[in-house]
Order: structure tokens, then C-alpha cells, then sequence
């Protein structure tokens, strides 16, 4: 991520609704990452990992951060999925859409 631009705001960003993994700038973009693991493509790939009830909770977790950092309701967001799996990364960009 940092090699392409993007600059860490926070990790493991934790509140009552629940957590986000990265919270990154990219551009002009304010990024709520999920970073999802599979070692074995058994058990299906990373970003399948990442459901509607998950989105919908990193999307709640993302209106609290913004709220408590201030940041204006124009900001443009953008929710991704970090995909690893075993020594592959997809950076998986726009995953799904804003839950506005």
C-alpha cells in the first residue's frame, strides 16, 4: 500500500460498533481497509470472507471514525479489501459499494 501512495492513518481502529484494519489516504480517497487471510483456497478465497453483515459493520465503523475525526460528509470514502492468500496480495480496491 505505502509503496503505491497511500499513507497509513490508522491500524486496528477499534470502537464500540466494532473494528476496521487500515484506515488509509489514497489521493483524495479516505480508505477503510479489511485484511483477510487464506492459507488454504479450500476454504475459499479472502475476499469472499468479506460478506454483506461485514460490510455493513466496516461501513458503521466508518461513519464513527469520521465523526469522531470530524471530517465533512463530502469526504470521498472508499471501502477495500486487502486479499491475501498464502504468498499472494490483491489489493482489491472500491470491494463494495458505500453503505451511505
Amino acid at each position: 500500500m505505502t509503496r503505491q501512495g497511500a499513507r497509513v492513518l490508522a491500524k486496528n481502529y477499534r470502537c464500540r460498533q466494532g473494528e476496521i484494519d487500515l484506515v488509509v489516504q489514497d489521493g483524495e480517497y479516505l480508505v477503510f481497509c479489511e485484511v483477510k487471510f487464506r492459507k488454504d483456497p479450500a476454504m475459499g478465497t479472502p475476499q469472499e470472507a468479506v460478506g454483506y453483515a461485514k460490510q455493513r459493520k466496516i461501513c458503521r465503523v466508518a461513519m464513527v471514525y469520521r465523526a469522531y475525526r470530524g471530517l465533512p460528509l463530502g469526504t470521498p470514502i472508499r471501502y477495500d479489501v486487502i486479499a491475501i492468500q498464502g504468498d499472494e496480495i490483491n489489493w482489491i480496491k472500491n470491494a463494495f459499494p458505500h453503505c451511505e
